[in-house]
């Protein structure tokens, strides 16, 4: 059996146009997906020593954050934050819908909603009866 080279190209060229357009769709969704923390930051057009300023950190600060595999959540968090994103983080079954775990941007619009009091009229506090 003889096999040849097909370049991407041709091979896109042999799809229909509605399938191209599922594929670009797609291939960016999984680009966005996969987008380090550097690309990240270029995508928002911050240099190191900007987004360092925005962390209050040195620009090698943000070089080893960006190089780091494995980080704390309120670092990457604190990170995303300064690139003008928020963080979410879901835990995913086959089986059933996403469970979120972490949803900044939902947490920090929780924290500006005003607290209704759920207790009735304050008392007057109790005084001591001298003995």
């Amino acid at each position: 059996m003889t096999y040849s080279t097909v370049s991407l190209d041709e091979m896109l060229a042999r799809e229909s146009e509605e399938s191209r357009r599922r594929i670009e769709k797609l291939t960016a969704e999984l680009i966005a997906e996969e987008m380090s923390l550097r690309e990240l930051r270029l995508h928002r057009k911050l240099t190191q020593a900007r987004l360092a300023k925005k962390l209050k950190i040195g620009q090698e600060g943000v070089s080893r954050i960006e190089r780091r595999s494995d980080m704390n959540i309120s670092t990457l968090n604190k990170y995303v934050k300064a690139v003008g994103a928020t963080l979410r983080i879901e835990a995913r079954f086959p089986d059933q819908p996403p469970i979120v775990l972490m949803d900044q941007g939902k947490a920090r619009a929780l924290k500006t909603t005003p607290k209704k009091s759920v207790s009735g009229p304050k008392s007057k506090p109790k005084t001591r009866r001298a003995a």
